[in-house]
């Protein structure tokens, strides 16, 4: 009896395992930005002054980094007029508050998918490293941090 519980547990060790390996590859991204994420001492708030600072100092990324800043105003743009729309409707044909607060959210998500890729074909995000013009930043943010 003592075997088969070692051999289930081994079992679902190596299955726990093979499935955190499957998805780490998939989301391999997100390696770049862990050691931002996973400091003794996070990394301070930056303001729009900081952000404008590195646009100034950088001319590979800068640009980059104000493109994909205007991206998310686009996508932002999209959320507000998908929630607001949806609920709206919602609201108009049901008289449903969960309903319209449901529609709410998922109006939110879908606009702001949406402006989102309005935004990658209108600004052409596609040609652009974005991810790189994002690391950069923090990488910069924290050699002002820390007065290299």
């Amino acid at each position: 009896m003592a075997e088969d519980s070692s051999s289930s547990q081994s079992f679902l060790r190596r299955h726990w395992e093979g499935y955190k390996e499957f998805w780490g590859e998939r989301f391999s991204f997100l390696d770049n930005y862990s050691r931002f994420i996973k400091r003794d001492k996070p990394l301070p708030s930056w303001s729009d002054s900081d952000v404008e600072e590195f646009i100034a100092s950088d001319p590979l990324h800068g640009p980059t980094l104000r493109t994909a800043r205007e991206a998310a105003k686009i996508s932002a743009v999209g959320g507000i007029i998908g929630a607001v729309s949806t609920a709206g409707v919602t609201w108009k044909y049901s008289r449903s508050l969960h309903g319209t607060a449901l529609s709410l959210g998922a109006g939110a998500v879908f606009g702001w998918t949406f402006g989102q890729e309005v935004a990658n074909h209108w600004l052409q995000l596609y040609r652009l490293d974005t991810m790189a013009a994002q690391v950069k930043f923090m990488e910069w943010l924290q050699n002002k941090v820390e007065g290299q």
